[in-house]
């Protein structure tokens, strides 16, 4: 694990010392499930006022993207917008990467797949996993003589024949925990933590989901700003989680020459501390920041955030 950083307010004058000029320095953005280019507003404000150029995309069925979440089924199809601007950048343009949340796994696809062309990725309270949410091999490798789907563990009903629920139990906080994937069974089961859609049929997993309004504060926003949060209320979409379970990497050619940081949110309700953790220790970024904030770090603390990803944009410039 990298040295970690605790950022003061004074001290965001400096972090600019070892940076390249602003204007050749250009950030992506990239929001996580439900929400959209919009939740960067703060951060896009304060770089664009400092002279750096910025990018907020909305992902597929995200944001003011027009595709309806609930039938996207392929982390692909999803990811699509990103992958696109990528392809349009020139050969010899580099950009620095930024995900929040599961925005972290469309920022570790475009490393795949780009890698000559992201300078540094930079995951923050985000899922960072070096090839995709784990397989149905990976869980017949755990247990041998047994299958089952993936989503069965994202949303437990306890009514599957393959194990028992205590079974169950355990393999779904080891991959939780391990895959970085919200476990908020602390707020209830998850029909009532989640609104949920049935793309394909009621009696199906759910295609897309959203926390339920009442709590979205409680998890997401808890030390936000009341106005922040009721934007996000009246913003948040659905999120495609079958796109996003589905999300497996081939790994690319130079991928692992990019250098990645990670900006730990020390009270995230969302991607847990632990959890964030313990993608840190799988795979291990040059720099590991910590950030006292919620799960949504862009409303809570803007000016910390935006200090932090000048300095991890710094170290990108350097060999260290």
């Amino acid at each position: 694990m990298g040295e970690e950083y605790f950022i003061e307010t004074e001290k965001m004058k400096d972090l600019q010392e070892n940076l390249e000029e602003p204007s050749k320095t250009h950030f992506v953005l990239v929001h996580g499930i439900s929400g959209g280019g919009w939740c960067w507003y703060k951060i896009k404000s304060l770089m664009e006022i400092s002279g750096y150029k910025v990018t907020c995309l909305d992902l597929k069925g995200s944001g003011i993207h027009s595709a309806d979440p609930t039938t996207l089924f392929s982390f692909d199809d999803y990811n699509d917008p990103l992958i696109n601007f990528m392809s349009s950048l020139p050969e010899n343009e580099q950009v620095i990467l930024v995900g929040h949340s599961a925005g972290g796994l469309s920022v570790t696809d475009a490393t795949h797949k780009f890698p000559k062309k992201v300078r540094l990725a930079v995951y923050i309270g985000a899922t960072m996993l070096r090839t995709g949410f784990v397989t149905e091999q990976d869980v017949k490798d755990v247990y041998p003589s047994d299958s089952l789907f993936f989503l069965a563990l994202a949303f437990p009903v306890c009514k599957s024949s393959y194990l028992s629920c205590a079974s169950m139990a355990l393999l779904q906080h080891h991959i939780l925990l391990a895959g970085g994937i919200p476990d908020l069974s602390e707020f209830g089961a998850s029909v009532d933590v989640y609104d949920m859609w049935f793309g394909l049929g009621p009696q199906q997993p759910p295609t897309s989901a959203v926390i339920k309004t009442s709590l979205q504060r409680k998890i997401i926003y808890q030390m936000s700003p009341l106005e922040d949060s009721t934007l996000a209320a009246m913003l948040l979409r659905p999120g495609p989680i079958q796109a996003l379970t589905s999300a497996r990497f081939k790994e690319g050619e130079d991928a692992e020459e990019v250098p990645r940081v990670y900006i730990r949110t020390a009270y995230d309700r969302v991607v847990k501390p632990e959890q964030q953790d313990a993608m840190i220790k799988k795979w291990p970024p040059q720099h590991v920041y910590t950030l006292e904030s919620d799960h949504s770090p862009f409303f809570s603390a803007p000016l910390l955030l935006f200090g932090l990803l000048i300095k991890a944009a710094s170290l990108g410039c350097s060999a260290d």
